[in-house]
Order: structure tokens, then sequence, then C-alpha cells
């Protein structure tokens, strides 16, 4: 776990410099400058692209991480022209998905035309972003590989982030049209694209050279990757489908305008899932070599240790954002509007936890001989968000929508821990994940006899009182029962270099 520490901690910390960035922005220039219209045609390009971004990469994100350690030579930096067919399959891919999108012009422009008619307006510059959106995930997957996330990481969490702020400024102050604002967001993706593919050509000679020899004599292995990628195309449809259903449902039926307000909530909640993206960028490779090598017991380790570290953290998270929750809208320029997506905040953030959780048994899953388990989750993932979102969102608005999301994932992350447990053999939750949950569950109680007991004079000294007791307390028992040994040793070993 040592690679995996330091990496995940490393990427961790640029992660939340980022996070810093992206408060600025969101909090106190997208709410202060930009309209909640402008805010939800921001969002809902980025998440489109997204969605295009998912199905485009025919599965190579996955497969990169998978079968990279087949290719690769031991003890050596031979690989057999691997990156050769991780580049240029998510361009077949894009070509196969931008027909696809420009044929669904029609069908799209009338479900999204009476609600949301600026997002039909910039309907195909969703094109162009995707592209770079694309090759900035894939080279970031091939650094994955090659154990250098941090640099990808602050391409993605920081040099993107900076530049959108650059960007908002300048629509802001009136430097940009809303046609430049839209340009300069697919402009500063395209420059985080190049940025992670010329550091991917630094890190080692890069073969692009396909070797035909090489696949002839290994065909069990062409066929395994034949049909893995041709499976994770399919499960594509469904597993990136699923977590932008809400955006474009809202989008659909309740117009920009909530989609904004909707994109405010939705990124505080994210901030949960935060640590979970260094921690599984580092852990996967780690967990597909163990895989390989039919390790079972390292494999529970790493999946039992991921799972109980992203319930403390991701909880602790969630429960600090909580408890300041009614500051962070007082702060927030035009509070008032957004403060309306308080609970939003909190479903989501619940469903980003179960998410952030156990994602990691999703990996293992669908890096195991059984991942074709993992296309019926998947559907059933997307079949019960499309139906939630499809009898909630029309009910009970944006709440809605973060039931759905919240609903339709808890039910697929049991599912997926009721087939891994039997079929893979692992062990997943131990008594300490227990604990924590349960440490949990008595803080955010707390919290709540605080609130409705005593009553509230200042908003300020409320806050940093709740904070101060409740956060403090939880991670000092926390820390005495030793809950994580891994966060114990880290702050440890922090201390002891000053």
């Amino acid at each position: 776990m040592g690679v995996i520490a330091k990496q995940s901690i490393r990427g961790t910390i640029v992660t939340y410099l980022g996070i810093a960035v992206g408060i600025v922005t969101t909090f106190f220039v997208l709410t202060r400058f930009l309209t909640t219209e402008e805010i939800g045609l921001a969002r809902v390009l980025i998440d489109a692209a997204t969605l295009f971004v998912g199905l485009a990469q025919l599965g190579t994100n996955a497969s990169i991480i998978r079968f990279y350690p087949y290719f690769r030579e031991k003890d050596s930096e031979e690989d057999h022209g691997f990156f050769f067919w991780a580049l240029v399959v998510p361009f077949i891919g894009f070509l196969l998905f931008a027909i696809i999108y420009w044929a669904c012009r029609v069908p799209l422009g009338a479900w999204f035309g009476d609600k949301s008619p600026l997002f039909v307006e910039y309907y195909y510059f969703v094109l162009p972003l995707a592209f770079f959106m694309l090759y900035q995930t894939i080279c970031e997957s091939t650094c994955n590989v090659l154990m250098h996330i941090v640099v990808p990481r602050a391409v993605r969490e920081l040099i993107v982030r900076v530049g959108l702020l650059a960007i908002y400024l300048l629509y802001a102050f009136d430097f940009l049209s809303i046609d430049g604002l839209v340009i300069g967001i697919c402009v500063n993706y395209s420059l985080a694209a190049v940025i992670n593919l010329c550091y991917f050509f630094s890190l080692k000679r890069i073969n692009l050279r396909p070797d035909w020899s090489y696949l002839r004599a290994h065909r069990d292995i062409v066929r395994k990757y034949l049909v893995y990628t041709g499976f994770l195309i399919i499960s594509a449809v469904t597993t990136v489908l699923a977590p932008t259903l809400s955006s474009f449902f809202v989008t659909a039926k309740m117009g920009l305008d909530n989609t904004g307000i909707f994109a405010i909530a939705t990124y505080m909640a994210v901030m949960v899932s935060v640590p979970n993206r260094s921690v599984a960028a580092i852990a996967s490779p780690q967990l597909a070599r163990a895989i390989k090598e039919q390790n079972r017991d390292e494999c529970s380790h790493l999946v039992s240790q991921v799972t109980r570290n992203m319930l403390l953290i991701g909880g602790f998270i969630l429960l600090a954002m909580w408890v300041n929750i009614d500051l962070i809208f007082h702060i927030l320029p035009n509070g008032t509007t957004y403060a309306t997506a308080k609970y939003v905040v909190l479903i989501l953030g619940v469903s980003q936890l179960v998410l952030a959780t156990f994602s990691i048994c999703f990996t293992l899953l669908t890096y195991s001989r059984f991942y074709a388990f993992s296309l019926l989750l998947s559907l059933l993932l997307t079949v019960s968000a499309l139906l939630l979102n499809n009898y909630l969102v029309p009910l009970y608005g944006m709440e809605g929508a973060a039931w759905s999301n919240m609903l339709s994932y808890g039910l697929y992350y049991l599912l997926i821990i009721a087939t891994v447990v039997p079929l893979c053999r692992v062990h997943i939750i131990d008594r300490k994940w227990w604990a924590i949950l349960a440490l949990v569950v008595v803080l955010f109680a707390l919290n709540w006899a605080w609130q409705t007991y005593l009553p509230t004079m200042n908003i300020w000294l409320d806050s940093i009182l709740r904070s101060v007791v409740i956060l403090g307390s939880g991670a000092l028992i926390a820390y005495k029962a030793k809950l994580s040994p891994e966060v114990n040793d880290q702050i440890v070993n922090s201390l002891n270099r000053k």
C-alpha cells in the first residue's frame, strides 16, 4: 500500500487545491456574475461531453488498466506497442459516436427545445469538447498504469479549473460573448489534452508501432481483449448514462435555470467522493495485477482497505459540509436562490458517499473473469435511474432528481456487493467498517439534535461551535479507536516530519 498511499496522498492534495479553485469559481464567480441559465448551459454541455466520452472510449479506459500487465515485459520497458491501440481505438469510437450524435439532432432538439432552447443552439459544440476531454482522459489512464497520477491529476483538477475560472471572468466582464464562453470552454479542454499527451510521452520511450508478431503469438490475449472491450462498449451505454440522467431530466423538464441551481448542489456533493479519485487511480492497476496473479488475499486486503478509508474520509467530508450548510449558503452570492437546493446537497452527498465507498467493488468485478455480470447490473442501474427520474422529477423537481440518483446507486452497489462476495470470494466489509458507519451516523444525529434543541443566536458562531465539537470529537474517536490504521500512520508520519 506504500505506493498507493504516497501517490494517492499527493493526488488528493492536488485535487483539493483544485477544489479550492473550484470553490472560488463556483461560489464566488459563477453565482455572482452568471445567471442560473448560463451556469446550466455550461453544466449541461460538459455533462453531454462527459457522456459522449464514456461511450466513445469503447472501453479503452478500463482495458488499458486491465491488459497492460499482459503486454509489459517484466523488468523491462517493452510493451509491444500497447499504447498505439490505447490511442487509436478511442479515435475510432469518437468517429462512430459523432455520426450517431449528429443523427440524433432532431429528436434531442425536440426533447430539450421547449424548456432549454439555449442548449439546442450550442448542440454541436459538444463534439469538439468531447474530443478534447476524450484524449485528456485516455492520456490520464495511460499515466495511471505507469504509476504517475499526480501531473494528470493536476491538469484535471488545477489547470482545467484555473482555465475555466479565467474564461468565466472574461465573460463576466464582457470580454467574451456567450459564443466566446462556449468556445473558451472547448479551448480550455484542448490545452488540457495537449499537456497530458506531452507528459505521457515524457515518461518513457513510447512505442507507437504495433507489434503484430506479439499479437499473433498471443492470440488468446487478443481474443480476451476484443471480448472484454466489446462487453465494455455495451456496458458503457448503461454505466455512463446513469450519472448524467438527473442533470438531463432537470434540463428537459425544468429548464436551464434549475439546471444551474442543481449544478451548484452537485458540485458541493461531489466533494465527498474527491479522495476516491486519487485512490482509485492508483489502486486499480494494483488490483488488476493481483487479479492477474490470482492473489485473492491481496484483492481482499485492497478492497476492504479502500472501502473502509473511503467511508471514513467521505463521511467526515459530508458531515463537515452538512454542519456548515447554512453558513455556506449565507456566504454564497445570491445564496437564497441556491439555498432551495439545501436538501439536494445532502441527498446527492449520501449518493456520492456510497459511490466513493463501493466503487472499488465494481472495479474488482470488471477486472475479474466474472465481468459479464457487471453488464446486467449496469443495465439495472440505468433502467432504475431512468424510471425514477421520469417519475420523481415531475413530482418533486430537483429533490426528485437527487432521490433518483441516491436510490438507483444504493440498489446498484448493493447488488454488486451481493455478486462480488460469493463469486470473487473476497472480504469487503469488516468490523472497523461498521464502527466507522456507526460513528458517522451518531455524529449526524448529534448535529440534528444540536440544531433542533439549541437555539441559533449567530450563524457564524453556531457553525464554528458545531464544527469544533462534532467534527473534533469524531476525529479524536476515530484516531484513538484506530478505525483507519493507514490514516493514523499518515498523521503520525506527517507529525514526525515536522
